[in-house]
């Protein structure tokens, strides 16, 4: 009887329109899900990525906003030669084709050059392998200054002619200059004599004195001894 009863009631219309409509629900929101999903990434659709390079940012964004791409800054440079927040890359570069609502990434001109710390390499290394590790680290090394002192040893580091030391900030764009050892001596390492200052020890020399006989001798017409 019992089980009767539980058939009755899945045959029932009500059971069955619950059903039909719990499905309906699914399908709809299923079909959202996608059209929501396709019009958020404009699916089907594709734009060609224009040139914004040397353009300032404000403007390449509304550029790129026009036609559906987004921009978005993800590193910073400097060219003196160019304004603050200028493009100095993007990425993907122009006339590449990509679907609407793609970002591109895009390097800004910075206000100032960046800076770099002076490392500690005063009468710590040889000319040669500080210059090799301060070119890799971005600094603008130039000719060196030569001084009197040991050859090639560093005894200090100016940065557009003003003395430096270590820990010290300058600009990327700073000229950086070893002064280091010619591998001469110098006036001050050389040792100087005064001969005025110098004693000279006198000592008396005892000369001996001989007595001489005073002896006459007889010599012939031709000087010959008799």
């Amino acid at each position: 009887m019992a089980n009767k009863n539980f058939l009755n009631k899945i045959a029932s219309p009500y059971v069955w329109g619950n059903a039909l409509a719990a499905v309906i629900v699914v399908i709809w929101i299923c079909i959202g899900v996608k059209w929501g999903i396709d019009y958020y990434t404009h699916h089907g659709e594709s734009v060609v990525v224009p040139n914004i390079e040397k353009m300032q940012l404000d403007d390449a964004k509304d550029k790129l906003e026009s036609i559906g791409l987004q921009v978005a800054v993800n590193d910073s440079g400097y060219d003196a030669k160019l304004p603050p927040d200028c493009i100095l890359a993007q990425n993907p570069k122009s006339g590449k084709r990509v679907k609407g609502g793609y970002v591109v990434y895009v390097t800004v001109n910075a206000a100032h050059p960046p800076m770099l710390t002076i490392p500690d390499v005063i009468d710590n290394g040889s000319w040669r392998e500080v210059r090799s590790m301060m070119l890799s680290a971005g600094f603008n090394m130039v000719e060196p200054e030569y001084i009197p002192g040991e050859k090639d040893w560093i005894y200090s580091i100016k940065a557009n002619g003003r003395q430096v030391k270590y820990g010290d900030r300058v600009y990327v764009s700073d000229k950086i200059q070893l002064v280091i050892g010619n591998g001469l001596r110098g006036e001050a390492d050389s040792i100087m004599f005064d001969d005025s200052d110098v004693e000279i020890e006198q000592r008396e020399v005892d000369v001996p004195v001989y007595d001489y006989e005073e002896v006459e001798v007889l010599v012939d017409g031709e000087g010959n001894e008799l």
